[in-house]
């Protein structure tokens, strides 16, 4: 059997298309979410209908844990008969140890593999997985690709509102001040991951409905410096409010590609049902 030249190795905060999906190159490696003694793999033993129920009913808010070194050490013994290196895109490494685990399994099996902090998670993960597999298809070698995609990471931007502020708290993402601006002032925080990859509040606006249009507003102010071809709206479990946002980013930039995505158990964990998010990738013009 001739060996494959590239595996493609991502976590379970990414967005998987279908073409993804359907690549047989294509392995994720899955975060758990943990419900005081019991622990689910995400996308595995545990989807977000699922979650969203437990966290409503449990009134408890789950925890997250990366995947442990020595199950990404099983994943590279496999693909060692098959494949001769991987490429690994993963949430950024300053919300997730999740990189550093995949780093130390490589080491584990002796098996080549490039890893590339996304400094993201969803669709932004996604994005450069597509990009590194087009390279590979142009014929570039492992080492090239991934330098392209450290470089790419930084292309990409994000806004989001978040469904619960509760939850994003107590995960340990959001300080005690920003909680009780947001929570007793019923201010909405618009919340981003800046370029070093980590969260940080970017704005506070007075309702909804206007940090909704801010974040059309921010896309817009993007839009006008780069070249971009799509964005993305990513929810948690809200498709009206996401369609809303698709109409209104359609109906001031009419050429532009838009897609309609569902975010992870391991992101709703944290950010929580009701959370609404635009990403794009940004390009020179």
């Amino acid at each position: 059997m001739t060996k494959k030249k590239i595996a493609w190795i991502t976590d379970s905060t990414v967005f998987l298309t279908e073409k993804l999906k359907a690549n047989p190159d294509v392995f994720v490696v899955p975060l758990e979410i943990i419900f005081g003694n019991d622990a689910f793999e995400d996308g595995v033993d545990l989807d977000t209908e699922t979650l969203y129920q437990r966290i409503n009913s449990d009134k408890t808010v789950p925890k997250t844990s990366q995947p442990s070194s020595g199950k990404f050490a099983a994943l590279f013994e496999k693909l060692k008969e098959n494949y001769d290196s991987a490429i690994a895109v993963h949430i950024s490494s300053k919300l997730s140890g999740t990189m550093s685990s995949c780093i130390a399994g490589a080491e584990m099996a002796g098996f080549p593999v490039e890893a590339v902090d996304s400094k993201s998670l969803s669709y932004a993960i996604t994005v450069l997985i597509e990009k590194g597999i087009e390279l590979a298809g142009d014929g570039l070698g492992v080492s090239d690709i991934a330098t392209i995609l450290r470089e790419e990471a930084d292309n990409g931007q994000n806004y989001m509102l978040l469904g619960n502020l509760d939850q994003f708290y107590k995960g340990g993402r959001m300080t005690g001040t920003q909680y009780l601006l947001g929570s007793i002032l019923k201010i909405k925080p618009i919340i981003r991951i800046n370029t070093n990859g980590e969260f940080e509040l970017f704005e506070k606006v007075r309702s909804e409905k206007k940090a909704g249009a801010r974040l059309v507003e921010l896309f817009g102010e993007a839009h006008s410096k780069n070249h971009i071809e799509e964005v993305w709206v990513m929810h948690g479990n809200v498709p009206d409010k996401a369609k809303e946002m698709e109409a209104a980013i359609k109906s001031a930039f009419p050429r532009l590609k838009t897609f309609i995505g569902e975010i992870s158990s391991t992101i709703a964990a944290h950010a929580g049902e009701g959370t609404l998010a635009i990403i794009w990738h940004n390009e020179p013009k």
